[in-house]
């Protein structure tokens, strides 16, 4: 959850083009959506900040689009071999674990699916499928190495969504300097 010291960093870093206004003073966002956004999804603070903040500018919770991108599996991958392991199952676990991760009582009723592919093209092309305002995508930091042999998903979908991106990350979480 957000906490005090997230929001004033994000008030005070904000664009002048997305008014905030203070929480302290029971006050809303004046930047709202109206349509849907997408938040892809990978379980980590990160994501949860980015759902939290997707959240605060929606219109209503059912609009924020919570997607987890699920990699292929190989068919010689021993749970394949063995029949132990396929997709309905996996994505049947994956959304058991988003309603645990967020539930209802706490985050609303978002919209919550899990498909198959490559996490930014996914998370992008939904987004095109929704016709979304927004895509609001966590960002882990890392640089160097780890980026290069990892990737970042929010400079995918930053560069394929066809709706404005807006990448939330976390005061002082860089992961990674090498």
């Amino acid at each position: 959850m957000c906490n005090n010291q997230n929001l004033s960093f994000v008030e005070k870093h904000s664009f002048s083009a997305i008014p905030f206004l203070s929480r302290s003073e029971g006050t809303k966002m004046a930047w709202t959506i109206s349509r849907s956004i997408v938040v892809p999804f990978d379980f980590s603070p990160h994501s949860m900040a980015a759902v939290e903040f997707a959240l605060r500018v929606a219109e209503d919770a059912k609009r924020v689009h919570v997607l987890h991108v699920l990699p292929f599996i190989s068919a010689t991958e021993p749970g394949v071999v063995w029949g132990t392991v396929d997709d309905s199952s996996r994505i049947e676990h994956t959304l058991k674990a988003m309603q645990e991760a967020l539930p209802e009582s706490k985050y609303g009723a978002l919209c919550k699916e899990v498909r198959l592919g490559d996490p930014g093209s996914v998370a992008a092309q939904r987004a095109e499928d929704l016709n979304a305002e927004l895509v609001v995508v966590g960002s882990h930091g890392r640089t160097g190495l780890s980026h290069f042999v990892i990737g970042s998903v929010a400079e995918r979908v930053s560069r394929m969504a066809k709706c404005p991106v807006l990448i939330v990350k976390i005061p002082g979480s860089d992961q990674a300097k090498s």
